[in-house]
């Protein structure tokens, strides 16, 4: 297993961390990537990194259904809104390792949905 880190720099954005997974399986023929994020207020998921848009998108959508400011656990953080957005999208993807590289789609990229930053976020590759 390996891991890496990501800082963020906003209370909510999408980050595509792709290029840092692709490090890790470039040393690997085939089989299957598993990267998880051990954070209860962030998230990961594939979606599209080619148009930005899509991320900001997917963030208003989030914004609109969960907002800030009415969730029970506000008493003790001010984050309950994050620990359900992260629950929702989930902490983990699993992408086939095909010839050394991710099988994603075109337009696919992994991507880091931070809800409770600015933070330095833990990732963990493992490759089976």
């Amino acid at each position: 297993m390996e891991t890496f880190t990501v800082k963020t720099s906003k209370r909510e954005e999408v980050l595509d961390i792709t290029s840092q997974v692709e490090k890790i399986v470039s040393k690997t023929k085939q089989g299957i990537c598993l990267v998880y994020i051990p954070h209860a207020t962030a998230a990961l998921t594939i979606n599209e990194n080619y148009d930005q848009k899509v991320c900001d998108d997917l963030l208003d959508y989030l914004r609109k259904q969960i907002p800030k400011g009415k969730w029970k656990h506000d008493i003790h953080d001010g984050n309950g809104d994050s620990h359900i957005k992260a629950g929702i999208i989930g902490p983990s993807v699993t992408i086939p390792i095909e010839k050394g590289k991710l099988a994603l789609g075109t337009y696919q990229g992994i991507m880091l949905c931070e809800f409770d930053g600015p933070r330095i976020r833990k990732i963990y590759v493992q490759i089976k």
